[in-house]
């Protein structure tokens, strides 16, 4: 399975509310078509704040909303956007979007997703490793050494790292380069609500997990998000 995230950034002048009436109602529904598509979210990016989080925030990025779209493999991913279907999705997003970049990435489970009842609050988080740290050293630090922290944090909902293997911009078929897409992997965070995730953040082994950030990121830019399912 490949997990393709748009970084989506909307239409200067458009209201947050028609960004998510228009991405919702009309692109989703253009992009459910896609052949080969085994699964579609939208992730509305609801707050911009730090919340928590000691380290620096990347200022590439100001995103209002993530697109999660899954495939078998990056062959069936690219199939998909060279199909018919795909012309009018790609025209439509003129109307809407001001700027989209495209990741390919493999999905690690560390924590596996536990709602039970009740509502949650979903974070999701972009990370950019440091110079001189290569993508093999950032693949061990992150998917080994951090995801052993995390997985000794309490009341966590669930924990996805999503390692970037791929990166496009403009062209869909064509790879971009690093700088025009920085970016090295992508969290998905839940959380029963925020005011758990404060005090959690406040602890010490969130504490020891953030220095240990600090051996191999550069940046960290969270956003909360709300999630429409669409396929």
């Amino acid at each position: 399975m490949i997990t393709r995230f748009g970084l989506l950034t909307k239409r200067k002048g458009l209201s947050t509310e028609a960004f998510n009436e228009h991405w919702h109602l009309v692109h989703g529904l253009m992009a459910a078509r896609f052949p080969g598509l085994r699964g579609y979210w939208q992730h509305a990016v609801v707050d911009k704040e730090q919340f928590g989080i000691t380290h620096s925030r990347g200022d590439y990025w100001d995103l209002d909303g993530f697109s999660e779209l899954h495939f078998d493999d990056m062959e069936a991913m690219l199939e998909a956007v060279n199909g018919d279907t795909f012309a009018p999705a790609l025209v439509d997003e003129i109307e809407f979007l001001d700027s989209v970049s495209l990741v390919a990435c493999e999905k690690h489970e560390v924590v596996p997703v536990n709602l039970g009842e009740g509502s949650f609050v979903k974070r999701m988080t972009l990370l950019r490793r440091l110079p001189g740290i290569s993508p093999e050293e950032f693949r061990h630090e992150w998917l080994v050494n951090h995801a052993n922290f995390v997985r000794q944090w309490p009341k966590v909902l669930g924990y996805r790292q999503n390692l970037v293997v791929d990166r496009h911009q403009g062209s869909r078929t064509e790879n971009a380069t690093y700088n025009e897409v920085p970016v090295d992997g992508i969290v998905e965070f839940w959380f029963r609500n925020k005011e758990e995730a404060a005090e959690l953040y406040a602890s010490d082994i969130v504490a020891k997990t953030q220095e240990h950030a600090k051996v191999f990121l550069d940046t960290i830019t969270p956003y909360f998000v709300e999630t429409r399912k669409i396929v």
